[in-house]
């Protein structure tokens, strides 16, 4: 198949969603269909090789390429394609937020979402994206029948569980370190409606968080608890604890219940592209915005009505939130440690309470169990994402601190939230991380495939 465009390199700064470490590549954009252009592409780069970008929603350097080929891949709605068993075939280009738009008024939800739906299927499967339901259904990957992938080669190949599976679960998570995916078919989540049926409640203390969630999360599809970092002593870790599952027909008010699929959630506002130096989020800020969100929590309150974006993506309601956090960027933070080390857990929110340090949004979750991806994130266990003002004074011994922490009790950092940690970390966060990079080397022994983080963490063999 001969390329069906050549469409005009651009010179760009690009940067993860944590507007840190910015650095300038070669960027190109190519539907998915012309495979045969992005291998031509891909064969040119230079000796900083090539890596596919979706919509930069790693908060790091995941998705940055510098000195070398970045290359965008974009989909087509019309191109969707779903079986009457709820299997869904799209172009890795594609948005959840378009796939929702086309599939939630069909019936279907997708398997996992994370907390944006601005982030492409390819992302969702490079970095296995896992949900709040992750304790219950696992992560995206997990849900993944097929993946179309261009190899370093240029050659086209089908992988899934069962043909090549060894490149497939290296592909998946593999942070776009193994080829480029085209096309991604996986499961779908039929659904009544287009609402959730939510219970929220506030817990007063870390200790009482994590009892109710070890004890009553199974009982919900989807759990999630932000956790105020600022309060210390005896409100050390409290909370506001929201779960719930797809609402029933019958759970509707009557005005909703002629459109139950109805679906179209838009941006209420937007973060102007010129903010303060230091941002408008820093210790007094985050305080005072901590408390409020605290108390204007209900004590307890059960089967409340909501849409799909207000669960799942409530930033996404404010477009450019991250410029909050002014020119000095933010730093996203995120660990999983095993079930059994919940002092671990606990030891990280007292460090973080005390350094003043302040993060504005602070979520934890529950894991259950890890899938066959060498370099899958979840395991079971517990997980916290944070984000941090990256201009804080000593935020990278506090971090390395952590780092510490957290390896110790047999624990490991999402590389797709990661701006800051080690090849030594990883190392000893992923076991079996030499495993995974035998199958990347096989398929591209020469070092096609690179990113900034890939050299930052020492993830691949072959040397640049």
């Amino acid at each position: 198949m001969r390329p069906l465009s050549a469409p005009a390199t651009s010179r760009r700064l690009l940067s993860g969603w944590g507007l840190t470490n910015p650095t300038t590549a070669d960027t190109r954009e190519y539907p998915s269909a012309d495979s045969a252009a992005i291998a031509s592409a891909v064969a040119e780069a230079g000796e900083r090789g090539a890596l596919a970008r979706g919509l930069g929603r790693s908060y790091g350097d995941a998705a940055q390429n510098g000195g070398g080929l970045v290359v965008r891949v974009t989909g087509a709605d019309d191109a969707v394609e779903i079986t009457p068993d709820g299997v869904v075939t799209v172009s890795a280009g594609t948005s959840l937020d378009d796939l929702l738009r086309i599939v939630v008024p069909r019936g279907w939800f997708v398997p996992v979402t994370p907390g944006t739906r601005f982030v492409t299927v390819g992302g969702a499967v490079a970095c296995d994206i896992h949900g709040k339901n992750h304790h219950l259904e696992g992560s995206f990957g997990s849900h993944v029948v097929a993946l179309t992938l261009l190899l370093a080669s240029g050659e086209v190949v089908t992988v899934s569980p069962a043909e090549r599976p060894e490149l497939f679960w290296a592909t998946i998570g593999g942070m776009g370190l193994t080829g480029i995916v085209l096309e991604a078919s996986f499961r779908l989540l039929p659904i009544a409606t287009s609402r959730m049926s939510v219970d929220t409640g506030r817990l007063p203390d870390l200790d009482a968080l994590m009892a109710e969630m070890s004890e009553g999360d199974d009982r919900f599809r989807y759990s999630v608890a932000w956790i105020d970092l600022v309060a210390k002593g005896r409100h050390l870790g409290r909370s506001v604890l929201t779960r719930g599952d797809h609402a029933a027909l019958d759970q509707l008010a009557p005005a909703d219940s002629s459109s139950p699929l109805e679906y179209g959630p838009r941006q209420l506002v937007s973060v102007p592209p010129v903010v303060p130096p230091m941002g408008v989020l820093n210790h007094a800020t985050i305080t005072a915005f901590n408390e409020f969100w605290y108390r204007k929590a209900p004590q307890r309150r059960v089967g409340e009505i909501q849409g799909i974006a207000q669960f799942f993506h409530p930033l996404d309601f404010v477009g450019s939130w991250n410029r909050l956090y002014g020119t000095q960027g933010m730093v996203q933070y995120q660990f999983v440690v095993p079930l059994g080390e919940e002092q671990a857990l606990r030891t990280v929110v007292e460090r973080l309470s005390s350094s003043g340090a302040a993060s504005f949004l602070a979520v934890l979750k529950r894991f259950g169990e890890s899938n066959d991806a060498p370099l899958g994130f979840p395991r079971a266990g517990w997980t916290l994402a944070l984000d941090l003002p990256g201009g804080s004074r000593g935020l990278g011994d506090l971090l390395h601190g952590l780092d510490r922490v957290v390896l110790d009790a047999g624990g490991r950092h999402y590389l797709a939230k990661d701006a800051h940690t080690t090849p030594d970390a990883v190392r000893r966060g992923y076991p079996r991380l030499d495993e995974w990079r035998q199958v990347r080397d096989s398929v591209d022994p020469t070092g096609r495939w690179q990113s900034d983080l890939s050299r930052r963490l020492g993830l691949t063999t072959v040397s640049a």
